[in-house]
């Protein structure tokens, strides 16, 4: 059995009014491929300033934008390798 390890990295900055949150999240893969993503949180201007929940919301997003990166690289080299089979 074989155990890999990937780690990303994710940076969050909120805004000084605390209006909008961004995550920046970067995931180093050991074959070089590099996927980078950044994603928004806003704040309602009538909410109360609860910075976890900007937190939370923009790393969500971020995740979840880096996840459908990595699944459709996936589906890429899965029809790539079934291609290269036909031949």
């Amino acid at each position: 059995m074989q155990t890999k390890q990937w780690n990303v990295e994710i940076t969050i900055v909120e805004d000084d009014n605390d209006r909008v949150t961004s995550a920046q999240a970067v995931l180093d893969i050991p074959d070089g491929r590099r996927y980078e993503s950044v994603e928004y949180a806003r704040r309602n201007p009538t909410d109360r300033p609860v910075p976890d929940i900007g937190d939370e919301l923009a790393a969500g997003r971020v995740l979840a934008d880096l996840s459908g990166r990595l699944m459709g690289d996936a589906a890429a080299d899965v029809m790539e390798e079934a291609e290269l089979r036909r031949r």
